[in-house]
């Protein structure tokens, strides 16, 4: 990789504002505003350096160094920063053919991720391909829908982790694409698949309720919206029928958004629904800032990295 130290950034059609209503804080008590801001990418696809200075769209744009250049910077503006990937971490340059998935754990760790959930391509090399890398990554990863039971995943992968900044209280969960179809079955052998959903509104209700969290976000697979098939589900019927989500990062579609779809859930409260395209040309940014009187409001962009 090469040591790239300067960088581009820039956004897209400028930030959304969204004002998110009242918001109850369980889990502390405010006495000042304080802000979170989540940082995401997604259909990486084992984008090491920048792409080629030919590229036809983006050329010399992207790469790890530059990313993390602006993590740096972000996270020094904001300490209470998360940075968190929607899947398809593998697959799409021969530094995934040759090492397998070992060097983008390893820069993702070293770029400190927090969360990441699984793309159908990161099953390419299948269940064992895949567990071989793990201890390369020094974050986690969720998945609500996905089912390991009987493999050798089970208890590797979980539905959720809670994180705590600043008194803030944040859920993260994980939802898959099915992989029938996608994946050749030998790879993923006997994970199972269930209708995302059902799952993400229990799971939901059950980080905002059990667990108190006072932000939960939604790291999805599965796609953002099928125009030829829009009975597919996907991430804006998600945030259509469920009612405990704040925030949806998308994946799978390489949809590029310039800024965060708003969607009215099941109680006419708005979710926020972003995704960065592919390559880790774009990275998303959301600041949600919770006011010590119990206001909640997010703006968000894409940084062209």
């Amino acid at each position: 990789m090469q040591n790239r130290r300067s960088f581009i950034q820039k956004t897209l059609a400028g930030t959304a504002f969204i004002g998110l209503g009242g918001l109850s804080l369980s889990s502390c008590n405010l006495n000042k505003e304080k802000t979170i801001t989540i940082l995401h990418t997604n259909d990486v696809h084992s984008q090491i350096e920048p792409l080629p200075s030919n590229h036809y769209k983006y050329p010399n744009l992207g790469g790890f160094a530059r990313r993390a250049t602006i993590i740096d910077q972000i996270r020094k503006e904001n300490p209470n920063t998360l940075l968190l990937d929607a899947g398809d971490i593998f697959q799409g340059t021969p530094y995934f053919n040759y090492f397998g998935g070992e060097l983008e754990f390893k820069l993702m760790s070293m770029l400190k991720y927090d969360v990441a959930t699984l793309g159908n391509h990161d099953f390419d090399n299948g269940l064992d391909g895949l567990l071989s890398q793990l201890p390369y990554a020094e974050f986690d990863f969720v998945s609500a829908n996905y089912g390991f039971k009987n493999t050798i995943l089970d208890g590797k992968i979980h539905p959720y982790k809670i994180i705590k900044k600043d008194g803030i209280k944040i859920g993260v969960f994980g939802l898959g694409v099915e992989l029938d179809g996608l994946v050749n079955k030998n790879l993923y052998k006997e994970t199972t698949w269930q209708q995302p959903i059902e799952i993400a509104q229990d799971i939901s209700k059950e980080l905002k309720e059990k667990h108190k969290c006072d932000l939960v976000i939604c790291l999805s697979h599965i796609g953002y919206h099928y125009k030829k098939n829009p009975e597919k589900v996907c991430d804006l019927q998600l945030a259509e029928q469920t009612q405990d989500i704040d925030l949806i990062i998308g994946g799978h579609t390489h949809t590029l958004l310039p800024k965060p779809t708003v969607v009215k859930n099941k109680k006419g409260e708005n979710v926020l629904v972003n995704q960065c395209g592919k390559s880790g040309v774009y990275m998303g940014r959301v600041d949600f800032t919770f006011s010590a009187d119990g206001k909640k409001t997010a703006k968000g962009k894409s940084i062209l990295v």
